[in-house]
């Protein structure tokens, strides 16, 4: 049994609905933005499935200040990567939502990362932890998953520069040791992986474990998509073991990661559904759409139901060869025209092709 991967669909469902209409009738309280959208909309406040549960499209929260606590309870706000001119989006956390992430997220990554500490790269540069009040997507995800390493090193300079003297000391120093790698897909092709090998330098990172997310329009842009990117890593750094894994700043917590077999996964705490772009029916397994995403964390903002600009498709229910149950999905691009926001893919500064 692998938790949070070990309830089958039907379980999870039953347990997931409750909560998710509980969530609902929250927000409706205590939002009053939220509760004018749903009355206008004359949706179902008391969902009888998962596909019922009243959604909003994630664009919303670029263009309205959505909470269902007082300002005085934020003790964190959250903003979406975005380009210079485009609007991000914000999501505030109480005290209660911030510690439960934290600890979901603990329990997402726990069949992958085990209980240990390892000591930890993060691929990116120190100075997006600066504001301790209010982190970008980046800074959120590097905050979030620094609690699995120990002794981190980030591994580029504020300008984006590869810190090459410090990573061949940390690499030394923890020679033959596990070591956890972190970061945002296409920064780790830009500014890690091709200045290595534009240089010819020979790394090993041995038995390390590589954690990714995000920035896949990027990589695609120039035909690299996840087998080719996981090869070139193995064969000019020796990295064997890479996870991808799907999230948004608007679900900070409830990240959806890759399992051995290559799939995504929806944990026990969250769900995926798959809708058609034009009429929002729910697509059946094996047809691409609009991805929707579930989740019981968010309490203090009405996120616990949202409408990506992403495509994905489901590949499959209770089967996954590695043994997780629940739907199994990949993401296949984006709602064509939609803004660039994921976190490297809005990174331009000093992009080289």
């Amino acid at each position: 049994m692998t938790v949070p991967y070990h309830l089958s669909q039907t379980q999870k469902e039953q347990q997931l609905l409750v909560k998710l209409n509980n969530l609902t009738i929250w927000h409706i309280n205590e939002c009053k933005e939220y509760k004018r959208m749903l009355e206008k909309s004359s949706i179902r406040y008391k969902a009888r499935t998962l596909e019922e549960v009243p959604f909003l499209p994630v664009q919303l929260f670029k263009l309205m200040d959505l909470k269902s606590i007082l300002q005085e309870e934020v003790v964190r706000i959250l903003t979406s990567s975005g380009t210079t001119g485009q609007a991000v989006s914000k999501i505030f956390l109480d005290n209660e939502t911030s510690k439960t992430q934290t600890k979901t997220l603990v329990e997402v990554m726990k069949p992958i990362l085990g209980g240990k500490r390892f000591p930890m790269i993060i691929l990116d540069t120190k100075s997006v932890l600066k504001d301790r009040k209010s982190f970008s997507a980046r800074g959120a995800g590097i905050l979030g998953f620094s609690n699995f390493g120990r002794k981190h090193f980030y591994a580029l300079h504020d300008d984006m520069s590869l810190d090459l003297e410090g990573l061949q000391e940390y690499l030394k120093e923890y020679e033959g040791k596990r070591i956890l790698l972190f970061g945002f897909t296409f920064m780790i092709w830009q500014y890690f992986y091709k200045v290595i090998r534009d240089k010819g330098l020979s790394l090993d990172f041995g038995d390390s474990i590589l954690i990714h997310g995000g920035g896949w329009k990027k990589l695609k842009d120039v035909e690299v998509d996840a087998l080719t990117f996981n090869r070139l890593l193995k064969e000019q750094l020796g990295i064997r073991i890479v996870h991808n894994y799907y999230g948004m700043v608007e679900q900070v917590g409830s990240i959806f990661v890759e399992c051995s077999k290559g799939n995504l996964h929806a944990p026990s705490h969250a769900d995926v559904i798959i809708r058609n772009p034009l009429t929002f029916e729910v697509l059946p397994v094996g047809e691409q759409g609009v991805i929707q995403v579930v989740s019981e964390l968010p309490k203090s903002y009405p996120g616990h139901s949202l409408l990506t600009e992403d495509l994905g498709t489901i590949h499959g229910i209770d089967d996954c060869q590695c043994g997780w149950k629940g739907k199994y999905f990949s993401v296949t691009g984006r709602i064509p025209k939609a803004e660039l926001r994921g976190c490297s893919d809005t990174f331009q500064n000093g992009v080289r092709s």
